[in-house]
């Protein structure tokens, strides 16, 4: 009798085990995540059996779509990485464990996932407005004002700073451009796109991770690509570019244009230098833009840039700098509107000054342009 009670057990315990193995199934292999996880008939439904109709973006990761998940009235933004791509399931994984975990305003919110039949799926919170690229240049959409600019620029600025100061440990982004800044239905910026982002050191004595260089062309750090040491002031830096893409409304490479020129980080840096940043000011905000407001910023923005890290400001510092450029801004409008005092903008300070096109190139091949030639070099590293 004891035997057979022992046989009973054991055949229990398996039956119990096999049932929960079959439960889980592939989803055993993703981290524990507070996001809804999706079947894999649930997305496509939202997206007409991925209809091309509802692609909203691509790129080598896949596509994004524009879908509405079962009894849901808010619509959603659908990215389906690459099956067959070894990084993209790593990318997948990385923005789980990241996104999953974290909850801020000026950071884009994970709703749930898919890995039913291999797929890597991720279901984000639909951004009405698109990317930040897309309201500077290449795309029909009316121009920001300088003062919607500034307040982009501190929301993703404050979603930077959570991730390297306010979260559990240190989240370095390592992929910060205007095309991974994000716009609701109230202009409000969200960072995204967390899959090349790495968990920074437990040890707060370590000051950097060795790590293999990623990232994007034009925005990348060149001291964590010279010395292959990824540190938040990486993040920075791209930051910093932005900052005068968004200043500017140009792509950050032009090869089109002369060589001191292509590059928007060295050509912005040298004419800050040069006191002739207001030359290279998008026309559609000149006539509001103050120089003060201007001045400001471009301090900012060229801390940013700075060759060493060490140099740089942190998050916290660059959202300080942009709410004073902000105030700046506005505390001036408030005085030419009531007719006390006429505001000093770019356009009136711009007559009478001279071309930058050759002032500005002064300097050009110091600081990171030798980094900027190895890699546009074919032949380069």
């Amino acid at each position: 009798m004891v035997v057979g009670l022992l046989l009973y057990r054991r055949r229990r315990a398996k039956s119990q085990d096999d049932k929960s193995r079959s439960t889980t199934g592939i989803n055993s292999s993703l981290p524990s995540v507070r996001s809804q996880k999706f079947c894999l008939e649930e997305v496509k439904l939202a997206t007409s059996n991925f209809d091309q109709n509802f692609v909203i973006g691509t790129g080598g990761f896949g596509n994004v779509y524009r879908g509405f998940m079962k009894d849901s009235t808010y619509a959603v933004a659908i990215k389906r990485l690459n099956p067959s791509s070894r990084q993209g399931a790593h990318e997948f994984h990385t923005e789980i464990t990241i996104l999953s975990n974290l909850r801020h305003r000026h950071l884009v919110p994970l709703i749930g996932c898919c890995d039913d039949s291999s797929e890597m799926i991720l279901v984000y919170d639909y951004m009405v407005h698109g990317t930040l690229r897309d309201h500077l240049y290449g795309a029909d959409n009316p121009p920001l004002s300088w003062k919607q600019r500034l307040q982009i620029c501190i929301g993703a600025a404050r979603g930077l700073h959570y991730l390297h100061a306010g979260a559990e440990r240190v989240i370095i982004h390592r992929d910060v451009k205007s095309t991974n800044i994000l716009l609701d239905e109230k202009m409000v910026a969200k960072v995204s796109d967390f899959g090349l982002s790495k968990m920074g050191p437990s040890d707060a004595s370590v000051t950097h991770m060795s790590t293999v260089v990623k990232g994007s062309f034009g925005y990348l750090d060149p001291e964590y690509y010279l010395r292959r040491q990824l540190t938040t002031k990486s993040d920075v830096y791209s930051f910093g570019v932005v900052l005068f893409e968004v200043l500017c409304a140009r792509p950050v490479i032009m090869q089109d244009l002369p060589y001191e020129q292509m590059n928007l980080a060295e050509w912005s840096r040298n004419c800050y230098r040069n006191g002739l940043l207001g030359e290279i000011v998008d026309k559609n905000v000149a006539g509001e833009i103050t120089v003060e407001s201007l001045n400001k910023f471009g301090e900012v923005g060229y801390s940013c840039l700075r060759d060493h890290g060490i140099d740089r400001p942190t998050m916290r510092d660059v959202v300080s700098g942009l709410e004073s450029a902000l105030q700046l801004q506005e505390s001036f409008e408030k005085l030419d509107h009531e007719n006390l005092f006429p505001a000093n903008t770019v356009a009136k300070a711009r007559s009478g000054q001279a071309s930058t096109s050759s002032t500005c190139s002064e300097g050009f091949k110091s600081g990171v342009g030798s980094v900027f030639s190895d890699i546009l070099n074919p032949n380069a590293r």
